[in-house]
């Protein structure tokens, strides 16, 4: 069902589309890029229960959203399925008139548990998180010592459940380049997109340094070499990921570039915190705190009028600007604390 509104446009005309939902900032794996474990040790605090937004204020916020347009919603972490109870949370929001498309962003260890109650309620897709098929690289990502198994068993269980399924892998200079062909090779064939992702600037702890990028052409180009590829036209406006097709007909990958491509200007995506903050970038520095505004008893229309203005103002254009090293040491809000 599509939304029969007016669309909202921001400064730059870009039309809000989807929202991506942090559930919990918690998560069970520490990787390097996202969560080092010399920050987030054992005496790390963590958002309370209290601090985190209930189930009602997220639907509440969601039917806001779809009244203002939005068609998709992500949820994400930390790790979301160590959120209590979140196929209830799905069921809800696959219920709101105007949302299409419920997806989630997990590291897939809890999936053989969970997938199939996740697709009752509403599910219909999963992008999983995994950096390296070769478990010696792989337990030093995610800074646990786990291996690749119970990621693949998650897959595996995701598959099963009828759950359509992209994978993520980060790519750094030091860290996996030597996982892209082991990756493609493994997952080729199997009706499963693979995305590669360039090592992104994205909070303050992952040590981002432009010499540690891997380019969307070296990883085309080294697929390429062995199993060849073809570009593929773009799903949907504002799709991230530029996609490639194997010649033989065995699938296709996708690489997010957005380092050394910028979508600012196709950018649909508005994020809220776990605890209630809307970032209107990937790489803010600062939020808007809805959490205090809902448990203020903000009406249903204050708050539709006040969604529209965030977005309204919107002139974000992050990855445009750091080309021309306007953001230079600017602090940036943490992944795990918005999900990507």
């Amino acid at each position: 069902m599509q939304n029969e509104v007016e669309p909202i446009k921001d400064q730059f005309g870009r039309v809000l589309k989807d929202l991506r939902i942090s559930v919990i900032d918690k998560c069970n794996f520490r990787c390097t890029y996202c969560m080092p474990k010399e920050i987030f040790g054992e005496d790390y605090v963590f958002l309370s229960e209290k601090e985190l937004l209930s189930f009602d204020e997220i639907v509440r916020l969601a039917k806001t959203f779809a009244k203002a347009g939005v068609e998709k919603i992500r949820i994400t972490g930390g790790e979301p399925l160590m959120r209590k109870d979140l196929d209830k949370l799905i069921s809800r929001l696959s219920e709101i008139p105007g949302i299409n498309d419920i997806a989630l962003t997990t590291n897939a260890v809890f999936l053989p548990k969970k997938a199939h109650k996740l697709k009752e309620a509403g599910l219909k897709r999963v992008n999983i998180s995994l950096d390296a098929i070769e478990d010696e690289v792989f337990t030093q990502i995610n800074g646990k010592g786990v291996v690749a198994k119970p990621v693949l068993k998650g897959i595996e269980a995701a598959q099963k459940a009828g759950l359509k399924i992209k994978i993520n892998m980060v790519v750094k200079k030091g860290m996996n380049e030597s996982q892209i062909l082991p990756m493609a090779r493994y997952f080729k064939g199997k009706d499963i997109i693979l995305r590669y992702i360039e090592f992104m600037d994205v909070g303050n702890h992952n040590g981002w340094n432009f010499n540690n990028v891997i380019s969307k052409k070296q990883i085309i180009d080294t697929i390429n070499e062995e199993m060849p590829l073809e570009p593929a036209e773009e799903n949907y406006y504002g799709e991230v990921a530029s996609r490639y097709r194997y010649k033989d007909g065995e699938g296709e990958i996708g690489v997010i570039s957005s380092v050394t491509d910028s979508f600012c200007g196709t950018c649909t995506r508005i994020r809220l915190s776990a605890d209630g903050k809307l970032y209107t970038c990937l790489f803010a520095s600062g939020g808007y705190d809805v959490r205090e505004r809902l448990r203020d008893d903000i009406s249903d229309s204050q708050l539709e009028e006040e969604i529209t203005g965030i977005w309204g103002r919107r002139t974000d254009r992050y990855s445009d600007e750091r080309s021309e090293n306007k953001h230079k040491n600017r602090r940036k809000i943490e992944m795990s604390y918005i999900g990507g």
